[in-house]
């Protein structure tokens, strides 16, 4: 992919990404890389004037966000992605908006991961923790029954206690066949749970390989995760 943001300058160039069925694959690199940049592309909310997006062989490029939503991709932003008047069981709710059938089990699907949720269904969104405020987010995506749940940054500004937490779920929702597409600030800890790894740096794919692979290559831990 290259394009950007309306008719200014591209921010990202020849930018490939690719996950698979029930797979995680984690976006990382230095800030202003274009990592959410790439994210919104996939989801597409930015112009992208050469490649393409394809979900399951179909090429989707020119669906808006609300069409791919309909096809099976779920976006979970890194703000403002909850409704903070509603209850959790609202939240939910909403996220299964173009469902026409029984959302029960799903909903007890996502109560069962994250039961947290269960226990404060009752409960105003916006008066959860940070940690949980993501498994709302989290949640609600689920509710659309996705093929591919894209993650924005989902353990930002929470402890790593709750960082440690939210990985073990979202490796639990890749096992049940759903794709993980992540952009992550905690690189080394994100790239341990990653089938597949990109470091992007000013828009392009500068290293690609597994995640134990990056975690091993010297470049990639002077440059990026520290040592």
């Amino acid at each position: 992919m290259t394009g950007g943001y309306g008719t200014g300058a591209d921010i990202l160039h020849d930018c490939t990404l690719a996950v698979d069925k029930g797979e995680i694959a984690v976006i990382v690199g230095p800030n202003g890389a274009g990592k959410s940049t790439a994210m919104k592309a996939v989801f597409g909310m930015l112009n992208i004037h050469t490649g393409g997006v394809f979900l399951d062989g179909e090429d989707i490029t020119s669906l808006t966000p609300q069409a791919r939503v309909a096809k099976g991709m779920a976006f979970v932003p890194q703000t403002s992605n909850i409704f903070t008047s509603m209850t959790v069981e609202e939240n939910l709710e909403m996220g299964a908006f173009l469902r026409r059938d029984d959302i029960t089990g799903t909903m007890d699907q996502v109560y069962t991961l994250f039961p947290i949720l269960r226990d404060k269904r009752r409960q105003a969104a916006g008066e959860l923790s940070g940690g949980q405020r993501q498994q709302v987010a989290v949640g609600r995506a689920l509710m659309t029954q996705p093929q591919v749940l894209m993650l924005d940054e989902p353990t930002a500004g929470v402890s790593p206690i709750v960082m440690d937490e939210l990985f073990d779920r979202i490796i639990e929702v890749a096992k049940t066949g759903i794709s993980i597409l992540m952009v992550e600030q905690n690189a080394r800890q994100a790239l341990e749970i990653a089938d597949t790894g990109y470091v992007l740096v000013q828009g392009r794919n500068a290293f690609t390989g597994t995640g134990a692979e990056l975690l091993a290559d010297p470049e990639v831990r002077k440059s990026f995760l520290g040592g």
